[in-house]
C-alpha cells in the first residue's frame, strides 16, 4: 500500500512511518517542518523514508504526491494548548484550512480513504456521573473554586461532587480550546467529505501520547514531554492543581500501531470516531513521579491553579477499538515512562 503521511517528520508521524515501512507499505512523508515542533531542517531519524519537505495547504504539491496513492494517514497539525488566544488564526490556518485543502485533493486524486489523527480534547471535560441523579454534565468550574483548591466537579443540579467514569466515542463533545475546536472541525469537515464523495473515514480519537522524539521546550508539547524537559534541566516538574486530574496515557507505538490498522480496516460508517487509548487511568501527579523516579529528578512541585480552558478527568473508554480495529493498547505505562525517562525528544 502506498501512503500519503502527512506530519510525517513529527512525533508520532514518523513512528506510524517506521511501522509501515516493517509492514512492507511505501509511506510518502510531508511535512512543513514547522519550528514549534522541528528545531533543524530534516531529523535524522527519518532514514531513507521519501521525504518531502511541503505544506498541506499546497494544492499543486498534493496533487503531485496523491498519485498512486492507494490511502492518506492525516497527522499533520499544530497541536498542544499553545500559548494564548492569538494562536487561533495559525490553529485554524494549517489544521482546518489544511485538512479541507488536502480533501480537495483528495477528491480529485480519486483517493477514497483517509485516516484523521483526531484528541480526546472533542469531549472537553469526560464523563461524569451523579449518586442521585445519574449521568450529567459537569457543571462549570469557577475560577473562585479553582483558586481555593477545589478541583472537583459538581453536579449541575445538586452540586455533589461527581464520579468520573469511561468516556465512550457517543459522549457529548464539547471543545474548551481554540487546538480542540479545530479538531472537532477536522471530524466534521472529513465526515462532509465522506458523504459527499464515498469516501472512508477513520477519526482517531488520540489520548494522551508521549515518548521518544516529542518536541521539548515549547508551550505546543503533551504535559510528559514538558515534564521531561523540566528534569533535563535538573528543575522540578510543576503540577497544576492538585495533581490528582485523570488522564489516559498511551505510548505512540501504540498510537501508530492503531493507525497502521486503521489503514488496513474498513469503517462500518463514512466517517467513524475510535478512541485510542489505555483504558487504564492514571493521575498527572503518577505521570511526574514515576518520571521523576525514572530520571532521578527533583521532587515535582503541586502548585494548584489551572490553565484557561483545562479540564479535570479525561479517561476512555477502549472497548470500540478493541471491536472494531482489534487494538488494545500493549506498552504499560511503567514500561513506557521508564523508556520515555531516556528516550531521544526533538529540541525546537
Amino acid at each position: 500500500m502506498r501512503v500519503l503521511l502527512t506530519g510525517g517528520a513529527g512525533f508520532i508521524g514518523s513512528h506510524i512511518a517506521d511501522q509501515l515501512t516493517e509492514a512492507g507499505d511505501e509511506p510518502v512523508l510531508l511535512d512543513n517542518l514547522a519550528p514549534t515542533a522541528h528545531a533543524r531542517d530534516t531529523p535524522d531519524y527519518l532514514g531513507e523514508h521519501r521525504f518531502v519537505h511541503g505544506d498541506v495547504t499546497d494544492a499543486d504539491l498534493l496533487a503531485e504526491l496523491l498519485r498512486g496513492v492507494d490511502a492518506v494517514c492525516h497527522q499533520a497539525a499544530i497541536v498542544g494548548h499553545g500559548v494564548d488566544p492569538s494562536d487561533a488564526p495559525a490553529y485554524a490556518w494549517h489544521n482546518d484550512y489544511g485538512t479541507a485543502v488536502l480533501l480537495a485533493a483528495m477528491h480529485r486524486a480519486g483517493v477514497g480513504k483517509l485516516v484523521l489523527a483526531s484528541s480526546m480534547v472533542v469531549y472537553g471535560e469526560g464523563r461524569y456521573a451523579c449518586a442521585e441523579h445519574g449521568t450529567v454534565p459537569p457543571a462549570p468550574r469557577l475560577k473562585s473554586d479553582v483558586d481555593a483548591g477545589r478541583f472537583e466537579p459538581r453536579c449541575p443540579r445538586c452540586g455533589a461532587q461527581l464520579e468520573s467514569r469511561l468516556v465512550p466515542e457517543d459522549a457529548p463533545l464539547n471543545p474548551r480550546s481554540t487546538y480542540a475546536a479545530t479538531k472537532l472541525a477536522q471530524e466534521h469537515l472529513a465526515g462532509a467529505w465522506a458523504r459527499q464523495t464515498g469516501g472512508q473515514v477513520w477519526a482517531l480519537r488520540y489520548h494522551n501520547v508521549y515518548g521518544p522524539r516529542m518536541p521539548k521546550n515549547t508551550p505546543y508539547a503533551g504535559v510528559s514531554s514538558l515534564f521531561r524537559s523540566a528534569l533535563e534541566r535538573g528543575e522540578a516538574p510543576t503540577v497544576l492543581e492538585d495533581g490528582r486530574q485523570r488522564r489516559d496515557f498511551v505510548h505512540v507505538d501504540d498510537i501508530a500501531r492503531a493507525n497502521v490498522r486503521a489503514l488496513y480496516a474498513e469503517p462500518p460508517e463514512e466517517i467513524t470516531a475510535v478512541n485510542i487509548c489505555s483504558g487504564v487511568p492514571h493521575t498527572v501527579g503518577d505521570l511526574a513521579e514515576e518520571l521523576t523516579r525514572a530520571c532521578g529528578g527533583p521532587t515535582p512541585r503541586i502548585i494548584g491553579g489551572a490553565r484557561p480552558a483545562d479540564v479535570r478527568h479525561v479517561v476512555a473508554d477502549p472497548a470500540l477499538a478493541e471491536k472494531l480495529l482489534g487494538f488494545t493498547a500493549s506498552v504499560g505505562f511503567a514500561e513506557g515512562v521508564a523508556d520515555f525517562a531516556t528516550a531521544p525528544l526533538r529540541g525546537c
